[in-house]
């Protein structure tokens, strides 16, 4: 889809070295996993920089929980294409990817098991900082997307739903219970139906293609790999349908990658779980998991050559994905009835934030009084003070490594 003109075009352009800084420092500072790191983006482009409205922002998120694939990451490569193009979506993914990518890697290659370091101090800090800034975008997005009582409703019915029947098969039933409702009983005001557009610099033609050479890719990388001995091939081929047929983020991936390199002996046991331990300490996506694999495999390539295989493989369908599916999503819900229903997926997302908000994100960091002081205090710095978001993340790290706690 083109916007209508040329000048809208630049007036919504970023440079590309800007939105590569920007999403740096949210992959420097963006701890807590993915529902966390929405809550960054959140703050970052809906409040901060206005690059989209709460309903656009929701819209993208209920999208992004549809695919399979990292959902954060997803987001990131989304509003990076609106501001750049497809250099824009690849600047993004570098900025948001690299900082963790990096430090497993050199984890990786140092052979050096932090131990005790992934449960330190700093680290439970940054746990409790991720308490405060979901409780800042639930805050947000609950005044902007839950205002009247049947999308309150909504947002708490999918939370209990959510709770009690975890992982991609609760989460996508609760986003269609919420359509559901808004399509058939959300009738507000024309006036008040959201037409917030994303400003997506990409045609249809384009996504369609990006989509069927995903699907492409799927079915015949299996087949080139059965026909090969050649490492690379084979790695590239696990890695991609690994990042294909995962939803439910990071930790949901895992498994699937432990299946795929511990009983080839491409990665030991024991490798593999002191990655895992070292990847709770690092910012940014989970996926990055990825590179430390790719990097300390027993074949070649690997080191830095196997970590980038092993990370562009698994980031490809992301971006694919995002590519493919937002000129149709853009193009459906310009619709007044998918508009109706969007105000209850909406609602619904608020929910599936709310259910995440207890389980994980409360339940691993809020584990004593002072824990839940200094989450209250980081989000009376979040909310009214306005503190930027990696200042709170600072200055939490550093009074529970002083011993807060």
């Amino acid at each position: 889809m083109v916007l209508d003109s040329q000048a809208t075009q630049a007036e919504q352009r970023t440079s590309l070295l800007d939105i590569f800084l920007i999403f740096l420092k949210l992959g420097c500072t963006s701890f807590g996993g993915p529902i966390a790191h929405l809550g960054y983006f959140r703050a970052e482009f809906v409040e901060r920089r206005k690059w989209l409205n709460d309903h656009a922002y929701a819209d993208l998120v209920a999208l992004c929980q549809f695919l399979p694939g990292p959902a954060s990451s997803q987001a990131g490569i989304a509003l990076g294409l609106f501001r750049g193009g497809l250099p824009g979506a690849l600047a993004s993914w570098l900025g948001f990817t690299l900082p963790s990518a990096i430090a497993l890697v050199l984890f990786g290659l140092v052979l050096t098991n932090l131990g005790s370091g992934t449960d330190g101090a700093w680290l439970h800090g940054l746990k409790v900082v991720a308490v405060a800034v979901v409780a800042q975008a639930l805050w947000s997005m609950g005044k902007s997307l839950c205002p009247d009582r049947l999308r309150a409703s909504i947002a708490v019915a999918g939370a209990v739903v959510a709770f009690w029947i975890p992982g991609v098969l609760g989460e996508i039933g609760v986003i269609v219970f919420g359509g559901l409702v808004g399509w058939l009983w959300l009738a507000p005001p024309a006036s008040e139906l959201p037409h917030s557009p994303f400003p997506l610099l990409l045609r249809k033609r384009t996504g369609a293609v990006v989509l069927l050479a995903f699907f492409v890719l799927l079915l015949l990388l299996p087949a080139v790999a059965a026909q090969t001995d050649s490492y690379a091939i084979h790695l590239f081929d696990s890695f991609f349908r690994a990042g294909s047929l995962v939803f439910g983020g990071g930790h949901v991936v895992l498994p699937v990658l432990q299946s795929q390199v511990v009983p080839a002996g491409w990665v030991s046991n024991d490798a593999f779980l002191a990655g895992y331990g070292a990847a709770q300490a690092v910012p940014g996506p989970l996926f990055t998991f990825a590179a430390y694999l790719g990097a300390v495999s027993s074949q070649s390539p690997h080191g830095w050559l196997g970590a980038a295989v092993a990370l562009v493989a698994i980031f490809l369908p992301a971006f694919m994905l995002v590519i493919g599916a937002l000129p149709l999503w853009e193009g459906a819900r310009r619709h007044p009835a998918m508009q109706r229903a969007m105000l209850g997926v909406n609602a619904a997302v608020v929910g599936l934030l709310l259910a995440a908000f207890y389980q994980p994100v409360w339940t691993s960091a809020i584990l004593s009084p002072a824990d839940f002081s200094l989450a209250a205090g980081a989000f009376l710095l979040l909310v009214f003070w306005k503190t930027p978001p990696w200042l709170v993340v600072i200055l939490c790290a550093l009074l529970a490594g002083l011993g807060w706690h």
